[in-house]
């Protein structure tokens, strides 16, 4: 563990309750990347990070300072993350309406929650399509999925954080590429049908 964090978590345990800032400093970037992609908005990825903290917090005295509080707070995060989307899921199933919504109009809603350039320099590839296609998948799958193809996690680290076995992991990954294509594919037919509807209304 690095010897700045590791003086933290000794001051902290010593009764100094203010050096636990620094080390939600050094880390909260890192988990609010992360949360924002497994859960699609800012508001979520910041209630994530101060959950992940909240509960790393508690459970301090029992962390064991041969592993990294770097990789702890991870695995504490994308559970809270997991936790979130879940919740959020549940909530969703439970007004949703119908899946017939405008295309446009979709797009747009996903554009206007992402954060500004100034929050973090939160990479673009997680586009509004991409993130249309990832509400179709499952909590466990889409947090196994950003860990993996936005995160760059191994099955190990997936399986670690998610408390899975890393075949099990590795078949929520394999389920949830297979689940974006298929609906990016369906989204592209969409478009390309919207477009020659377009053509057609303006040749005509």
């Amino acid at each position: 563990m690095g010897q700045s964090d590791r003086a933290a978590i000794e001051a902290i345990l010593a009764g100094d309750k203010e050096a636990y800032g620094a080390l939600v400093v050094r880390h909260s970037a890192t988990l609010f990347r992360m949360a924002y992609r497994v859960t699609g908005n800012a508001a979520d990825a910041d209630d994530v990070v101060q959950d992940a903290f909240l509960r790393a917090y508690v459970k301090l005295a029992s962390f064991e300072s041969r592993s990294e509080f770097g990789t702890w707070i991870y695995r504490i995060g994308v559970r809270c993350a997991l936790d979130k989307v879940s919740a959020r899921r549940a909530i969703d199933d439970a007004v949703r309406i119908g899946e017939e919504t405008d295309a446009e109009e979709a797009v747009l809603q996903v554009a206007d929650a992402a954060p500004g350039p100034e929050r973090l320099a939160l990479s673009a590839e997680i586009g509004a399509m991409q993130e249309m296609a990832l509400r179709g998948l499952s909590p466990l799958e889409r947090t196994a999925f950003v860990l993996r193809h936005h995160e760059e996690r191994s099955t190990e680290e997936i399986a670690a954080a998610l408390e899975i076995a890393p075949n099990a992991a590795k078949q929520a990954v394999f389920r949830a590429v297979k689940k974006v294509r298929q609906r990016l594919e369906g989204f592209r037919m969409t478009q390309k049908r919207a477009a020659r509807g377009e053509i057609q209304r303006v040749t005509v």
